[in-house]
């Protein structure tokens, strides 16, 4: 049986679909509903990571979930990528420039 991770998540290949190994859950009708399985934070109302939020000239980014079979990535604007380690070091910086407000949105200092 194939296994894998999904937001920090154990997973398993079972009857032609990823499902939770918790659950047994498809992953294809449950993965927005689930939080981080690291961190514990749900998405954004914006459907960002729980932990990152909007970052300011970022176009996608992901925090890796707590493990190595997850990368952490930043891809900014114009398209370049960081990767494992010093997307985590960016994203820290980052983080420093933004705070949530009271509505749970994302805004910078």
């Amino acid at each position: 049986m194939a296994k894998n991770y999904l937001r920090g998540h154990p997973i398993e290949f079972i009857n032609g679909e990823w499902v939770y190994c918790d659950t047994k859950k498809s992953t294809a009708d449950t993965w927005q509903k689930r939080p981080c399985g690291h961190c514990g934070l749900p998405n954004t109302i914006e459907g960002h990571d729980g932990c990152l939020g909007a970052l300011p000239g970022v176009m996608n980014a992901c925090c890796g979930h707590g493990g190595k079979h997850e990368g952490a990535y930043v891809q900014f604007l114009d398209k370049t990528c960081i990767r494992h380690d010093d997307a985590l070091e960016i994203m820290d910086v980052l983080k420093k420039y933004v705070r949530r407000s009271r509505n749970g949105k994302m805004e910078m200092y």
